[in-house]
């Protein structure tokens, strides 16, 4: 595995346990990289691996922060799940064929938009049912899930080029 990937995995780790602990904007936004981290993970692991990695990464968070213990874990384990297929849905099977990871100048902007918006939802969806558990109203769930989404895809934009950097330069 690339070494230099995973030195900027835990230091963007880091970085979200900063955001889990000091940025909290309004109760609408939640700012988060973990999907976007889980993502760009290697194509060369398995899926059991990246959802261990996940879990593992999302139990960090949970205990380092004020967040519920297993709250990340748990809406970050089935992104990891789903990694592959929305690789090979979005970019195609010549990615797993060449074992080449992904990044914004080999397969464009628009198709790793729409990959980490997937991965994205599916990491959101989980975690405000999950944290809202039937306490907190449709349109209050739906607005965070909204404001989130596009404060997160902004702020996951901005790490994707030191997780995915354009092999080419």
């Amino acid at each position: 595995m690339k070494r230099g990937f995973w030195i900027a995995y835990i230091f963007l780790l880091m970085a979200q346990l900063l955001l889990s602990n000091y940025f909290h904007v309004t109760p609408y936004i939640f700012l988060t990289l973990l999907p976007v981290m889980v993502l760009c993970i290697p194509i060369r692991m398995d899926t059991a691996g990246a959802m261990l990695v996940a879990g593992l990464s999302g139990l960090v968070i949970d205990f380092l922060s004020e967040g519920v213990l297993g709250l990340n874990a748990l809406a970050l384990i089935p992104v990891a799940y789903a990694r592959k297929g929305i690789i090979g849905l979005i970019f195609g099977p010549e990615l797993f064929a060449r074992k080449e990871d992904f990044s914004i100048g080999r397969c464009g902007f628009g198709k790793v938009a729409v990959a980490l918006l997937l991965s994205l939802l599916i990491f959101l969806v989980i975690y405000i049912l999950a944290d809202g558990a039937g306490t907190r109203p449709l349109w209050f769930n739906g607005l965070r899930l909204g404001a989130s989404l596009v404060a997160s895809f902004l702020l996951s934009l901005l790490t994707l080029g030191v997780l995915a950097p354009d092999p080419r330069k």
